[in-house]
Order: C-alpha cells, then sequence, then structure tokens
C-alpha cells in the first residue's frame, strides 16, 4: 500500500476477505457470474467498504487534456 493512500483497518479487512473468497473461486458478480479478474475483485472490495461507511480514498478523477 502506498503512503499516500490511507485505508481504515476495517476496510483493509473487507477487501482482506473479498480476496480470501476470489482465491478460493467463491466471489461472484452481482449478475451472478463467477470472478476472474483480480482487479475486478478489488474493486468489489473496495466498494463494499464504501458502501458500509469505512474509510477509503476517493476515486481519482480523469486528467482533462
Amino acid at each position: 500500500m502506498t503512503p499516500e493512500r490511507k485505508y481504515s483497518e476495517a476496510a483493509q479487512k473487507k477487501v482482506g476477505k473479498v480476496m480470501h473468497e476470489f482465491k478460493e473461486g467463491q466471489l461472484k458478480s452481482s449478475s451472478g457470474q463467477k470472478i476472474t479478474n483480480r482487479k475486478q475483485a478489488i474493486a468489489i472490495g473496495i466498494s463494499e467498504a464504501r458502501e458500509a461507511g469505512l474509510k477509503v480514498p476517493k476515486l481519482k478523477k480523469a486528467k482533462k487534456d
């Protein structure tokens, strides 16, 4: 984890739990399909932590050229 991003301990545990489900092959998307992409699994964990009201960094905005 980079020092400029601050995740709460509870948020880290939430993402860790989701990653454990991913590694066990039990993580499914909202449509019911099995998640096979590691980045997508992390995004789901962060999203769940954000929905639970845990401290998670804000989304980065796209740069305008």
